[in-house]
Formats: structure tokens, C-alpha cells, sequence
């Protein structure tokens, strides 16, 4: 029988350096919060209960964590002092069940793994398993003691640290799994005689220790893992490293990035071969790839999924559209949320598209608007085109069927249809339908005044 796991993300710290009115785990990576890193990884493992202790900002926490992870059952606690990390573990001893392991987690150090989590409940056979690094320079950080046979015997803070053991170069990471009827005998016990006079955590080992626990500990497989965020500088650093692990996987995977420094992954990417990605592109949300997609440089690309062999030239912006096989867009195009292009399909430069469905080898050339639109297969809608479909009050519906041609400026006030094969003139207003291969216009008859004079500027 599996042992229940609960999860305890201390996120009370108020983040001063930071220069911020957002807590600190509200603060974004990657295009997520800090706080929301922890809860997406931890929550690849089956977790049968989450405790978040809160204190600065702790209505706006939730809020923010509430509506975005309303499918997890979540226990907020407040830590209304801050009194060390030992004392904001135990306030949630009213909440936490008597039986099975407790992760301790933290919501600013927000890209610990799930592989090294497993490894991490795993290790955890006598009642204690916690993270290590073995760093050049452990300065500011708590060190590990070991007796003579290697054992962890207890963790030193570095303010409390004599000379020797500031010379240790194990820092303790503060992330561990830890089996709950040990927290709830434990951390009662704890004393805040030392030198920050606060309740350290770090002091249930020593208790272990007495009592005859191996604490196993184990490094994460990278270095990051273990790094928080107490500034806006840590936040940039850890934010480009984070990148850069995206692009690796991405690169192994067969992506080629024109400059791998100069793109931004916020979500999840996943791209096939011969994949293409040039200088400044963004991808938001998740974001799906298929084989030979060759993206031109400025491009932000958010919960989109782009069929083989499409180009995107530069400065577009597509979010939430579905892309079919072989489609050119762009430049300076922007593919607004529901949009749908079919396979061989074609959008020109600064072209809008909203709502709408784009036919099998159907082209919107350029400068023209498509919004709460179906447009069949082979339709040709010319430059400056726009589908009237806003009255004041209702969006209605334009349907353009296929082989239709819609010649330049043209205005389809909706809701209207263009016939199977009509063609509309250019310049029209077009606000009936139109039959299948008829000619329609709509514009005014051409008149002219000849010998016109135009006018003449006044003198002063």
C-alpha cells in the first residue's frame, strides 16, 4: 500500500527586495508564477494533500492560485508572524495528517523537478530524506555536518556556523521529505535559542539524529533545482537559465534556434523535426509544432498549433488558432483566439483574423479584416477586404463560399453570404446575399466634373 503524501508549500515571505506590491511567489517565470511552478510539478506526483502557508498578501495569493488551480483541493494557513521556517511548518500541524510523508517545498524556489521529487519520497526509508548540493562557494547558506562515517549529524546556519564548519561546502537546499508522525513530534519541541533567535526547520534533523534516523540525502540532477528568488536580479538570472534548459531539450530534439539566447519559451513547446525558430520569438501557453515549421524573427505564438511544413514570417502574432499543413502567414499578420486555417491556405501581411475558419487553399491577401467568419476552399479575398460583423450590439455571422473571389476594399456587411463561386467587385458594400457564380456591386455610379479646380490656400 502506498503511503499518502502530503505537500507543504511555505510561501509566507513577503519578498521586501523584490520592490514589489505582488508577493514574491506571485512573481512570474517563465510566464507562470513562482508559486504555480511548485504546484504544476508537485502535482505531477499523486498528492493527497496541499497546504500552502501564506502571510503577506496572503488574500491576493489566493486569490491568484485559487482561480487558476481550481481543480486542486488546497489548505491555506496563515503564518501571521514570521518566525522561521521551523514555526511556518508548524502551524500547519492542525491540518496535517498524523500518517504516510510530507514534501516541504517553498514558493520561491520554484523549479525543483518531479523526477527529483520521486527520488526524493523514494530515499525517504527511515523517516527523513532531504536535498544537498555540494557548492564552490556555500556562503549565506546552511551547511551539512557529517560524523565520522559520513552520516548527516546536523545542519549548521551560517550565522551560527564556527570557522570549521563554514569551511563546508554541502549546503542544505531546506527541501525534504519527512514522514508526518515526525513533524507532529518534532517541530512542538522546536527553540528559537540561536543566533536569528527564530524557529529553524533545520533542527528537526539534529532531533532525528539523536534518536538514531539516517536521513538520506540526495543532489538533484541540476543546480537550478534548488535556487530561489529573493531579488529581481536572482529572478532574470534564474529566468534565462531556465531557458536555456527549454532550448537544450528542444535543440536534442531536433529544433534549430537561430540564436538560442533569443527566445522565450513561457508554457510548453513541442516541436517536430526540421524545425526552425528565428531571433525574438515568444511562445505563450502551450504550443504545438509539426515538422519543417520555419518561423520568421518577432513572433509571438500563444496556445497555437501549427501544422508541418507552415512559415510564419516575421512579426505575427497568432493565439489560440488551429493551423493546418503548408500555410504561409505574414508578415506583421495577427490570428486572434478560434481561428482556424486549413491546409494550403494563405494570410498576407497585416491581416486580422478573428473567429473564423479559412478554407483549403483559400488566400486573405493582405491589409484585410476576417472576423466571425466560414470561408470555404480556393477563395480569394482581395487587399483591404473587411467583414462587417459588429453592428453596436451583436457579432453576426459572413459566410463566403467556395471558389468565391471578393475583390479590393470590399465591405461584407454581416450577417451575409456569398454564393458558391460569386464574385463581388471591388469597392463594394455588400449587404444581401449573393448567388452562386453571380456578380455583385455595390457602389456608387462614377461621376466626373471636368476643368476642376481644386482649392488654393488663402493668403494671410
Amino acid at each position: 500500500m502506498t503511503s499518502p503524501l502530503s505537500v507543504i508549500i511555505l510561501a509566507a515571505g513577503k519578498g521586501t527586495r523584490m520592490q514589489s506590491a505582488k508577493p514574491k511567489v506571485l512573481q512570474t517565470l517563465a510566464g507562470k508564477s513562482l508559486l504555480g511552478h511548485v504546484l504544476d510539478t508537485c502535482h505531477q506526483l499523486t498528492v493527497d494533500d496541499t497546504i500552502i502557508v501564506h502571510g503577506f498578501g496572503g488574500e491576493q495569493v489566493q486569490a491568484d492560485i485559487n482561480e487558476q488551480y481550481a481543480h486542486l483541493p488546497i489548505t491555506w494557513v496563515a503564518q501571521t508572524e514570521q518566525l522561521g521556517t521551523g514555526h511556518a511548518v508548524k502551524v500547519t500541524l492542525s491540518d496535517l495528517p498524523k500518517e504516510g510523508q510530507s514534501l516541504i517545498l517553498y514558493g520561491d524556489v520554484p523549479l525543483v523537478s518531479c523526477q527529483t521529487l520521486t527520488a526524493l519520497k523514494s530515499a525517504n526509508t527511515d523517516g527523513m530524506s532531504m536535498l544537498t548540493l555540494t557548492v564552490d562557494n556555500p556562503f549565506g547558506l546552511g551547511r551539512i555536518k557529517r560524523d565520522e562515517d559520513g552520516n548527516i549529524a546536523a545542519i549548521v546556519e551560517q550565522k551560527d556556523a564556527s570557522a570549521d564548519e563554514q569551511k563546508i561546502q554541502e549546503i542544505n537546499s531546506g527541501i525534504y521529505c519527512v514522514d508526518n508522525a515526525l513533524l507532529h513530534k518534532y517541530l512542538p519541541k522546536l527553540s528559537n535559542d540561536n543566533a536569528q533567535q527564530e524557529y529553524y526547520l533545520t533542527d528537526i534533523v539534529k532531533m532525528a539524529v539523536a534518536e538514531g534516523i539516517n536521513i538520506v540525502a540526495i543532489e538533484p540532477e541540476h543546480t537550478f533545482e534548488i535556487e530561489g528568488v529573493n531579488n529581481r536580479q536572482q529572478l532574470a538570472s534564474l529566468e534565462r537559465t531556465w531557458q536555456g534548459k527549454l532550448v537544450a531539450d528542444l535543440q536534442e530534439a531536433g529544433v534549430q534556434f537561430a540564436d538560442p539566447s533569443r527566445v522565450d519559451i513561457r508554457g510548453t513547446l513541442t516541436a517536430g523535426q526540421d524545425v526552425f525558430v528565428d531571433v525574438g520569438v515568444v511562445f505563450e501557453g502551450d504550443c504545438v509544432l509539426g515538422d519543417n515549421v520555419y518561423i520568421e524573427a518577432g513572433c509571438v505564438i500563444k496556445n497555437a498549433r501549427i501544422g508541418n511544413a507552415c512559415h510564419i514570417k516575421p512579426y505575427c502574432v497568432i493565439d489560440h488558432a488551429e493551423i493546418g499543413a503548408g500555410v504561409d502567414i505574414g508578415p506583421f499578420a495577427h490570428l486572434r483566439p478560434e481561428t482556424v486555417l486549413a491546409d494550403h491556405s494563405k494570410v498576407g501581411n497585416f491581416v486580422e483574423i478573428k473567429k473564423s475558419t479559412i478554407g483549403h487553399g483559400s488566400k486573405v491577401n493582405h491589409l484585410s479584416y476576417v472576423g466571425d467568419a466560414t470561408v470555404g476552399t480556393d477563395v480569394n479575398i482581395g487587399a483591404g477586404v473587411i467583414t462587417c460583423n459588429y453592428d453596436g450590439v451583436n457579432k453576426s455571422q459572413t459566410i463566403i463560399e467556395d471558389n468565391a473571389f471578393i475583390g479590393s476594399n470590399a465591405s461584407l456587411v454581416a450577417p451575409v453570404t456569398i454564393g458558391d463561386t460569386a464574385t463581388v467587385a471591388a469597392g463594394s458594400v455588400i449587404t444581401k446575399n449573393v448567388d452562386s457564380k453571380a456578380l455583385a456591386f455595390g457602389r456608387a455610379r462614377q461621376t466626373q466634373k471636368d476643368d476642376f479646380q481644386r482649392p488654393t490656400k488663402k493668403s494671410k
